[in-house]
């Protein structure tokens, strides 16, 4: 199951609480998990619906009656001696340490010694540890989130006045695609971002996917531009994964031929995705080679560094594509020769297809002086309905 968070209007705790909600889960199901997973009962959730820009959407807000801020150390206490599962206690934990790691470069602090202020309350350890429970819940696999809407002017916190985005949202967004736009107000919180840059495996338009539900959640505030709303879209693939890549390339004619090869495995070990080499002609009818990388943007300064450091390139190219992957799956196959690897291929139309690994059916040939193209029909003939 595909979760996409569309942060058009930014991101907090009490939107993804809501919009999380607004799919299915219900308020009174999650405040007894939290309280007996955590040990921790003076809080309550209180889930109503309201109307931002005419869209009606969940407002969840978390009812305090136990008035104390924790510092980083005792949550992360807490959560590992509660009874949460491993994922939703692994995630909290994750969540947290994005707002500890920012505060304490801001402050000039040990994480241990930040101390949370607002972040510490109970409402934002609810917000957190309440997303990744129904994230579980859900069954989302996996979560992909638009570029982030910020705010512009001020916020006042326990600090005094900050700029918004505040420094530490600022931080925790480090990495991650964000656009501003002219509202004057906070959109996106450390809560929210933290949420989001934990979760979130791809920031880059809607995937590829078949809808199955949406869930609206609301902020505070009644924008009066647009919605003020985190929408999350949910659905399965298509019989594919669809995305955005980068590609970088560049011709090279003056280099020993040799380095390509040391410089392929160099380049999958960095995070490549693929790797190609082809022969083209440059100035002056020089034979070259043209290096072409497919990388997750994430990859791409340490790959470009890579190709300028290991290779005689002065220069490179790089531009985003969109790609399509059918879904794959590593199996074994039982063959008169032993067992060989191979791939399952899963087409949109449903059927599959087997791609027998080249390693495993060529140590079979050489070790039983076999032509290799016995060893791939053996594999293709006894593919067994458990293989797929």
């Amino acid at each position: 199951m595909i979760a996409y968070f569309d942060c058009f209007s930014g991101i907090s705790g009490d939107m993804v609480l809501g919009a999380l909600m607004d799919l299915g889960v219900s308020p009174g199901w999650l405040e007894d998990h939290l309280k007996s997973s955590l040990g921790l009962n003076g809080f309550a959730i209180n889930l109503y619906t309201v109307e931002r820009g005419g869209i009606a959407g969940k407002k969840a807000d978390v009812i305090v009656s136990d008035g104390e801020v924790r510092d980083y150390a005792r949550i992360r206490e807490i959560i590992e001696k509660s009874s949460l599962s491993g994922f939703a206690a692994q995630k909290s934990l994750a969540m947290f340490q994005k707002i500890a790691a920012a505060e304490a470069a801001i402050h000039g602090c040990s994480e241990d010694e930040v101390h949370f202020h607002e972040l510490g309350g109970m409402d934002a350890i609810v917000d957190i540890v309440g997303t990744a429970v129904c994230i579980e819940q859900l069954g989302f696999e996996t979560v992909v989130s638009s570029k982030i809407a910020t705010g512009s002017g001020w916020v006042d916190c326990a600090h005094g006045r900050l700029p918004v985005p505040a420094p530490a949202t600022l931080s925790i967004l480090s990495g991650i695609p964000v656009y501003g736009i002219d509202i004057g107000c906070e959109l996106v919180t450390p809560t929210g971002a933290a949420i989001i840059a934990t979760l979130a495996g791809a920031f880059e338009p809607i995937p590829d996917m078949v809808v199955s539900g949406i869930g609206y959640g609301a902020g505070n505030r009644d924008l009066s531009r647009q919605p003020n709303l985190l929408r999350i879209i949910t659905g399965h693939s298509p019989g594919y994964t669809s995305g955005h890549v980068d590609v970088i390339e560049t011709a090279i004619d003056d280099m020993n031929p040799e380095v390509f090869g040391y410089l392929t495995e160099r380049l999958f070990e960095a995070g490549a995705l693929d790797v190609c080499l082809f022969p083209v002609y440059m100035k002056k009818g020089r034979p070259g080679t043209l290096l072409q990388v497919l990388c997750p943007w994430a990859k791409r300064p340490a790959i470009s560094s890579m190709i300028l450091t290991e290779t005689s390139a002065a220069g490179l190219r790089h531009y985003n594509v969109n790609r399509q992957v059918l879904e794959r799956k590593a199996v074994f196959v039982s063959t008169p020769y032993g067992r060989v690897s191979a791939k399952r291929v899963k087409t949109p139309d449903g059927k599959f297809r087997i791609a027998p690994e080249f390693e495993d059916c060529k140590r079979i040939a050489v070790s039983l002086n076999l032509p290799i193209r016995e060893v791939y029909d053996a594999v293709i003939q006894n593919i067994a309905e458990g293989d797929f």
